[in-house]
């Protein structure tokens, strides 16, 4: 067989695949970072980069998260061990049936980024297993 007709050939069976599955964009929660969250203006300043200080946590889903108790755990990425090391977590309360959950300082938790740096943040069930992950930069004032 020539090049272009294999070529041809795998083409084809990539396309009659694609018609047979759904693509999904978002198969699972999302998790993402702003400022602040308030409901009459809702996610003030989306981004994945910020600096030091108090942010607000999201957490976004097409189904029911299925949470009673969470966390928030951040990890540090340390550039002499090339690797990600543990930072602080904080615990939350939440109810089974949510699906849109913003995180944020409260009495229990400060939430906050201290040091410029790279931070793996993620979700996790009350038995350490992760729903949601994302990466953010705290970048020096």
């Amino acid at each position: 067989m020539t090049r272009n007709k294999i070529f041809l050939f795998l083409a084809v069976i990539v396309m009659f695949a694609g018609f047979n599955s759904k693509i999904l964009a978002q198969s699972s929660p999302v998790l993402y970072f702003c400022e602040s969250y308030t409901s009459t203006d809702g996610e003030v300043n989306i981004s994945d980069r910020f600096y030091p200080g108090y942010l607000t946590v999201m957490v976004k889903s097409d189904t029911e998260l299925g949470l009673r108790d969470c966390s928030i755990q951040f990890d540090k990425y340390n550039p002499r061990t090339t690797s990600f090391e543990y930072y602080k977590k904080f615990e939350y309360e939440v109810k089974p049936t949510m699906k849109y959950i913003f995180f944020e300082k409260n009495s229990s938790s400060d939430l906050s980024f201290d040091e410029p740096g790279i931070y793996r943040v993620f979700l996790l069930d009350n038995r350490d297993r992760t729903v949601a992950s994302a990466l953010i930069e705290i970048i020096p004032r």
